[in-house]
């Protein structure tokens, strides 16, 4: 069935998009472990940047697909956003109560973001990509 969905080739936006979330993971992983003490940026901000990198990747090569089911895909990736981003906003709650210092603050929050949307994108994806398009 010429049509289906299944047949088509798509780039690599899932691969792609949790290599990214597994750097900003990491990053913060790295930040969270030297909290007691004075941590040091570099690593971290290396692993963050490149996750925000790989993240624009991704929503490029979704931007690029035709034919795709953008309905589905808006309508998916909206809820999922918002969930993701309630998520988010308790976390940083949570680091801004704990008066997490700014240097490590401003990467934690890039992390979540890179979480808080990058999850949303891979299950839009993922969904929009098994239905029917015309073309």
């Amino acid at each position: 069935m010429p049509g289906r969905p299944i047949d088509r080739d798509l780039p690599p936006v899932v691969p792609v998009a949790m290599v990214a979330l597994a750097l900003a993971v990491t990053g913060g992983v790295i930040l969270a472990a030297g909290a007691a003490s004075d941590p040091s940026l570099t690593v971290p901000t290396v692993l963050i940047a490149a996750a925000v990198v790989l993240e624009l990747v991704a929503i490029v090569m979704v931007a690029l697909i035709r034919p795709f089911a953008w309905d589905r895909f808006k309508q998916v990736v909206l809820w999922a956003l918002l969930a993701y981003l309630i998520q988010g906003g308790m976390i940083v709650f949570a680091f801004v109560r704990n008066e997490v210092p700014a240097g490590p603050m401003t990467l934690l929050v890039i992390g979540l973001v890179v979480f808080a949307t990058d999850v949303p994108l891979m299950i839009a994806f993922t969904v929009a990509r098994y239905q029917q398009v015309s073309g």
